[in-house]
């Protein structure tokens, strides 16, 4: 469907990814794609930033637009961007990543671990961490030590690049099945994210757009990796990023341009002209 076609309406909501998406590489959000959410939030378009971050990576999200709720942990957490402040969590039991560990270890040798909640992270010695470097500097031998309660979701990683993103993720989704929900959100990161089964982005903004009385065909979504393959799914008008995993055209309706180019932004400004 055309965006411009004269029966193409203005959307309800509008849910993006984060990373990739509409914050380039470099960790930077443009003007342009910050008055287009504010112009969008001002016309009564409910906004969602729908992430795998955890929370504690939130603030330059909240400083930067000052507007909209937020989805993080790839759907495991509805938090309150304003207020900083976790509203709702559907966690992974301890007992299931205890198994989802130990058929990792199983299936792929060179695997390391980590675990998150909104509060903390801990990791395997083995487990080099990209993003929070400093944050959990001791770490432990097995990350069995340290799994005794629910959390946001298990992290794996071949430290060494040993296995793609992509391979590890098809090994992953075999012996997994029935038991977690596993993505990942960088392809070239060697780095797969687990959640509890059924956990992902596009239920948790369904579960919330049904609250708000949205149907899909009123949403709109972005997205540029595995992780954000449900949201663009489930969404009536979907756009996947075209510097993106190529494998998004399989589940978005339509392709943005890329991210360090505006092409979120741009669709939005656009998207804005339709009749209400």
């Amino acid at each position: 469907m055309s965006l411009l076609q004269a029966s193409a309406r203005r959307p309800k909501l509008i849910a993006s990814d984060l990373d990739g998406t509409i914050v380039a590489h470099y960790g930077d959000v443009t003007q342009r794609t910050i008055d287009a959410f504010r112009k969008a939030h001002s016309m009564g378009i409910e906004i969602f930033f729908v992430t795998g971050r955890p929370p504690r990576w939130m603030p330059e999200i909240k400083e930067a637009f000052g507007i909209g709720k937020a989805i993080c942990g790839n759907g495991a957490m509805l938090y309150d961007l304003q207020n900083n402040k976790v509203l709702e969590q559907w966690l992974m039991d301890a007992e299931d990543i205890l198994e989802s560990v130990k058929r990792l270890r199983t299936a792929i040798p060179q695997i390391s671990f980590a675990v998150e909640s909104h509060n903390y992270f801990h990791r395997e010695k083995i487990y080099i961490p990209r993003w929070d470097v400093g944050l959990d500097n001791i770490g432990v031998d097995r990350i069995e030590e340290v799994i005794t309660s629910p959390s946001l979701k298990l992290l794996a990683r071949c430290s060494q690049q040993e296995l793609t993103s992509d391979e590890m993720l098809a090994i992953a989704s075999v012996e997994l099945e029935g038991l977690a929900t596993v993505t990942h959100s960088n392809p070239h990161d060697s780095l797969l994210e687990v959640s509890a089964l059924g956990v992902s982005k596009g239920m948790t903004l369904a579960k919330m757009a049904g609250r708000l009385g949205i149907d899909a065909a009123d949403c709109v979504s972005f997205g540029d990796n595995p992780n954000d393959f449900s949201m663009l799914e489930w969404c009536g008008r979907s756009f996947a990023m075209s510097d993106g995993h190529p494998d998004g055209v399989k589940y978005a309706k339509a392709v943005a341009g890329p991210c360090e180019e505006d092409g979120v932004a741009i669709i939005i400004e656009q998207l804005l002209e339709l009749p209400a």
